[in-house]
Order: C-alpha cells, then structure tokens, then sequence
C-alpha cells in the first residue's frame, strides 16, 4: 500500500513507539489522527509532527467510535491502523508477605492491551470494509504485542497474557478480514528505548543493553517504525507476528 495521500491513525501515539510511527508516517505524506489518553503530550506531538490529536480511550467502544468520527471528519476513513496503546504492569503473581497479584491490575492490562486492541480492529475494519480496493487491497492493521509473550520474566503475568493475546488473535483476526482485503500483522518489540526504559539510570540501561546478542543495545522507536512502513508497504506480509529484537530471548528475570 502506498502511504502518501492515505488517512492513519497511530493509537499510543503521543509517545514511544507509536510517536516514532506517526513520525514516519507523516513524513512519507500520510494524515495521521493520533488516539492516546495524555491530552497535553497528545496535542503537543501533534502540533510538533504535523498530525491531529484525539483524546481516545482505546477500552471503550464509545471512545473509539467517536475519534474514528473525529479521524474522518478530519482526514477520511482511515486505511492504515497502528495499535501501540498499551501498559506494562510489573507485579508477581504472589508477591510479599503472600499478598495476591490485585485481580483489577491483571484485568487493566488486559483491557487496554487485549481488549483494547481488538475494539480498535472490529471499529477500524467495519469503516475500512466499505472503501474502494487500491491496487487489491483497502486497508492494513499493524498491532504491537512483545517479547513476553514468548519469554515473560518474573512479574510479567499480566503483560506478557495480554501480549500474548495480541500474538493470538493475529492470524484469526487476519483470516476474518481476508474477505474484505484488509491485512493484520503484528510486532513483537525487545527492549527498546521508550519513555519507560529512557527514565532508567544508565547503568542500567548498559546491563540491558549487553543481553542483546546484535546489535548489543537498546532498540530505537524509529526502527520499529521502520517495520511498520515495511508492513505496510508489502502485500504478501500477513496473519504474522515478527519479532522486533536483535535476538534477545529474555530470561526469568
């Protein structure tokens, strides 16, 4: 698919890699509607990078359809999805004194990361469903799932099943919307330098660092965007999930 002329929309996209997306998106001429919950990081990439903001709760099915209504007022009916939105909880199933991992953390994660996901699809691809086809295909859906959910570590319960779900529902997904020429792939991202692991001491970021086979550091969120361009721009890639990692496989801890 070609990306310049083409409506987005980057879920996450405030920050991390789902700003590094809507970047390269921009750039290669796309008009991309950034959905996140941080108003003010929000409008601030927006009016930095060139897109619009809409403030949307990617676990709520009323939020999404209206910033979809928002995206296409704005920009038309979007053709590519970029799901980042997402939390990365850190608690032990049982953690101390025995105190039990807090069942509403487990379920949040999931809600935003799974669930989440998937509300975005269904809405994004119901819209997508009735456009023209451009050159054999109307739309692509990019989801962003993990390293953990192949090797979660230790307190990784919730993320890596949420992540996990994402993995699964790739190849399904992608057979339910083959009818309607619409391809999903997805992204399972290492360590990679988002706000998250950039508040860390570099100390730590070294120790990281040095548990990444080649190239021996933290991944950079324009390389995962540089994924997502090739996705998208390659009709044969579809129904995978490919991990994004410089051959990491993590251990328990």
């Amino acid at each position: 698919m070609n990306i310049a002329g083409v409506s987005a929309i980057v879920t996450g996209g405030a920050s991390g890699l789902g700003r590094a997306t809507a970047a390269l998106l921009i750039q290669q001429g796309a008009r991309v509607s950034i959905f996140d919950v941080n108003d003010q990081l929000g409008q601030k990439t927006a009016t930095e990078l060139g897109g619009r903001y809409m403030r949307v709760d990617v676990k709520s099915e009323a939020s999404v359809r209206s910033g979809l209504d928002a995206a296409e007022s704005a920009y038309g009916v979007a053709r590519i999805l970029v799901n980042c939105a997402g939390i990365a909880p850190g608690v032990k199933t049982v953690g101390k004194e025995n105190v039990p991992h807090p069942l509403a953390l487990f379920e949040e994660a999931v809600a935003i990361n799974l669930t989440g996901t998937f509300n975005m699809i269904a809405q994004f691809a119901a819209r997508v469903a009735l456009l023209e086809e451009v050159e054999g295909e109307r739309g692509v859906i990019v989801n962003t799932a993990s390293v953990a959910a192949y090797d979660g570590q230790i307190g990784q319960a919730a993320y890596a099943a949420s992540k996990g779900g994402v993995v699964g529902l790739t190849l399904p997904v992608a057979r339910d919307l083959a009818q309607y020429k619409v391809r999903v792939m997805a992204i399972a991202p290492g360590l990679f330098l988002t706000p998250m692991l950039e508040a860390l001491p570099q100390p730590v970021k070294d120790s990281l660092s040095v548990k990444v086979p080649h190239p021996s550091r933290l991944g950079k969120p324009e390389e995962y965007a540089q994924l997502v361009e090739s996705i998208i721009r390659n009709p044969m890639l579809n129904g995978e999930c490919i991990r994004l990692d410089g051959a990491i496989r993590m251990p328990p801890r």
